[in-house]
């Protein structure tokens, strides 16, 4: 009986294959890479043809030793990582470290977790591919290169422990460039008018005024910038009768989204779900390795999530059509199978997205899966059956209507037959409608006017990136690939380049510095249209077009005379200065960083100014110290007054006379200790680990303390003196502290 090695990237890959197949397979997991550049080296030779100098990497030897030992024992070894760029490197480092012998070698592709997928794949080995493996050491130069020679470039210039990367450093310049534009940007008042009419019949409709005489008006290039000249046009239409002059009713048709790709998962999952890219592909992941399904096993869920091809399996498309004929019935159900086409430059090497299973309901599947795994697998399953079903068909109708010398519209829709949006709608990132639904209307009715109304509006800059617009940006360009979207994001924000707030990204003034210094210093670096086609020359090495010593070549030569031009400038590049002077010395005030308590306003004239201090940004861009509240305390070192202060440990109560005098005191809740007999009130406090706490003030000798903050209300089930304030996504609740206790009652919002 032939033994057959197999040697997989996850363990938890490796125990759903292992439950899958008998026993003549054995299924060893590599847990990622096991050979990889050194971490503290550059490790590229750039005088012997960018030769890399992979080694095992620290606490991997045990698994090689244990792959080694299986290899030998076996008549055939299955290399089974992920299908891309990665497992490709992973699978040939282990035979070339191995040496294990060519013949025994084979490549198989695991598309999906399923035993289908996997006895096919088995089926069809091939072997590895030399080329691909070429590519991604390419790309693992390359990123190595600009890491460790334009980071040690911005240490220099800019501040230490700060990183430049080939795809995040374009990625960080769409955010500052985003915020230039909005910062730049004036913004207008203007009026729109409607009249408010009645048709015989409900409901009111609401027509939008859109010319005057023969002039247009409304419109982006032609509004009403005048209030006085809509208030008069507001008081002549008041007068003036409405009549119907035309009526347009055609009929449209929405077609449904093709299935997921990586990029448009992680957009919809941020939209629907509000789940960061990071997130979603750790779940999607636990659900490609395969879960536990009770008596039917452990199987994979989704086929493979690093995609970016929309091409689906006959099979997979005939079980998405029985499905959807038994649910929905025949009406929606095509009569030929929907195709999709994939966008320039897909790599086409795997499926879309799609449940491995089309007849898994999410209902079914959702008792075996975590909350998020469950509304992870759902998106993907209603977005694929839905791919395969009829349009919707909806009915637009366009009113045109006169009011003397006033023209007016209104528009409305109304949906015909659901189609495929029985089932699933795609998200948007600024959700629009078609219009209202109208009442039945004619040429030449007359309409009772019911008011008019004058509405005013301001015009808007272009909305900052949220998580789902960034990584569409980066798609429509061609930076990186969809796989690596997620890192990105991940690093641009835990280097302070940016922050998130309300879901959108704000770059720091760290991420505009070190932006526009590799603008005007690596412009080549941060240049979209260069980056996109370095994806492509990495496609052209792993298709057989272009060498790994020309691509590295190619970029290495101009790189490095822009880092000698950067190392033998002289001049001081200083980041986030400000147009406001310090109170003290009156020198520009710069912003700075702080790891615990992010930006703050410091004198550029540090360390003879030790002045610091809070500010707020103005809606254009402009920056405002924040005054120091004073509190009724005195200094107990100096009996000076006290104000309230934000430091590394949180908020706390300073002296004014700082940096000359120390003294401080914890900020106070207000809530009284409820230990008997004591008289202390709980204070903000902070751990050694810096996570936030609220102590007794008059600890040592009391020691009472609370993770979650007090609220003075007792408990109504034990009486215990104070309750801790928790919120969740279910909304605000009081908690009792008491673990024998632990009663829970939600506040009500009008509270």
């Amino acid at each position: 009986m032939t033994k057959s090695l197999i040697i997989v990237e996850s363990p938890t890959k490796a125990k759903t294959i292992s439950r899958i197949l008998p026993k003549e397979y054995e299924v060893l997991s590599s847990n990622g890479h096991v050979i990889d550049l050194p971490a503290k080296e550059l490790a590229v030779d750039t005088e012997k043809g960018f030769t890399l100098k992979n080694m095992v990497i620290p606490g991997k030897r045990k698994i090689l030793s244990q792959i080694s030992k299986a290899a030998k024992d076996a008549d055939r070894i299955l290399l089974a990582s992920d299908p891309d760029r990665e497992g490709e490197a992973i699978a040939v480092m282990i035979v070339r470290h191995l040496k294990i012998p060519e013949e025994k070698v084979f490549r198989v592709l695991f598309h999906e977790i399923t035993k289908k997928g996997i006895l096919k794949a088995i089926e069809n080995p091939g072997r590895p591919d030399e080329l691909k493996f070429e590519a991604q050491q390419a790309r693992r130069a390359i990123d190595r290169l600009v890491g460790y020679k334009v980071s040690p470039v911005l240490w220099k210039k800019i501040k230490r422990g700060i990183s430049a990367g080939r795809v995040q450093s374009v990625a960080l310049r769409f955010v500052c460039e985003r915020e230039k534009e909005i910062c730049a940007f004036s913004s207008e008042d203007y009026w729109l008018i409607f009249s408010h009419l009645e048709a015989g019949r409900p409901p009111v409709i609401k027509a939008r005024l859109v010319s005057v005489g023969s002039k247009r008006v409304g419109g982006t290039k032609n509004r009403l910038s005048d209030e006085s000249r809509a208030l008069e046009i507001q008081a002549q239409l008041r007068k003036e009768s409405h009549s119907i002059t035309d009526v347009q009713v055609k009929k449209a048709r929405r077609s449904p989204a093709p299935p997921f790709i990586t990029s448009t998962l992680q957009q919809d999952a941020a939209r629907k779900l509000r789940f960061t890219a990071k997130r979603t592909m750790m779940i999607a992941q636990q659900l490609y390795e395969g879960v536990a399904l009770g008596k039917a096993g452990t199987t994979g869920l989704i086929t493979y999530m690093r995609t970016d091809s929309l091409r689906v399996s006959d099979d997979a498309i005939e079980g998405a059509r029985r499905e959807i004929a038994r649910v929905f019935g025949p009406d929606y159900l095509p009569k030929v199978p929907r195709a999709y086409r994939n966008r320039k430059g897909a790599q086409d090497a795997h499926e879309a997205i799609r449940p491995t299973n089309p007849e898994l309901s999410p209902k079914t599947a959702a008792q075996y899966l975590d909350k998020d795994q469950a509304r992870l697998y759902e998106l993907i399953f209603k977005r694929f059956l839905a791919s395969q079903m009829v349009d919707t068909i909806l009915e637009k109708t366009r009113v045109s209507i006169q009011a003397g010398p006033f023209g007016l519209q209104v528009a409305g829709q109304v949906t015909v037959f659901k189609g495929f949006t029985a089932l699933y709608e795609e998200g948007k990132d600024d959700e629009t409608n078609g219009g209202p639904s109208l009442p039945p209307m004619k040429k030449g009715q007359e309409l009772t006017l019911v008011d008019v109304e004058v509405e005013k509006k301001t015009t808007q800059p272009p909305p900052r990136f949220m998580e789902a617009t960034l990584i569409k940006i980066l798609e429509e360009k061609g930076i990186g690939r969809p796989s690596t979207y997620a890192a990105t994001l991940d690093t641009i924000q835990k280097r302070n380049y940016v922050i998130k707030e309300q879901r959108r990204f704000f770059p720091t003034a760290l991420g505009m510095g070190v932006n526009d210094y590799l603008v005007s210093k690596f412009p080549r670096l941060v240049n979209v249209s260069f980056t996109a086609e370095m994806e492509d020359q990495l496609d052209s090495i792993a298709g057989g077009d272009k060498t790994y010593i020309e691509t590295l070549t190619e970029f290495y030569d101009p790189l490095e005379e822009e880092i000698d031009i950067a190392l033998e400038d002289s001049e001081t590049f200083i980041w986030g200065l400000t147009d406001k002077q310090c109170p003290k010395c009156q020198k520009p005030l710069q912003i700075k960083m702080s790891g615990k308590t992010g930006e703050f306003l410091a004198c550029s004239g540090y360390p003879e100014c030790k002045f610091t201090s809070n500010f707020e940004r103005a809606p254009d861009c402009s920056i405002e110290l924040v005054r120091e509240k004073e509190v009724e305390e005195r200094c107990p070192q100096c009996d000076s007054p006290m104000v309230l202060r934000q430091g590394r440990g949180g908020p706390f109560i300073g002296c004014v006379r700082y940096p000359e005098c120390r003294g401080t005191l914890p900020l106070s809740t207000g809530v009284h200790c409820p230990e008997e007999g004591c008289g202390g009130e709980l204070v903000v406090k902070r751990s050694r680990k810096g996570r936030t706490f609220y102590g007794c003030s008059s600890y040592p000798e009391c020691k009472y303390a609370l993770w979650d903050e007090p609220v003075s209300t007792p408990c109504p089930e034990c009486g215990h003196g104070v309750m801790t304030r928790k919120v969740t996504r279910d909304g605000e609740f009081l908690v009792c502290p008491r673990k024998e206790c632990k009663h829970r009652m939600q506040v009500d919002a009008s509270d």
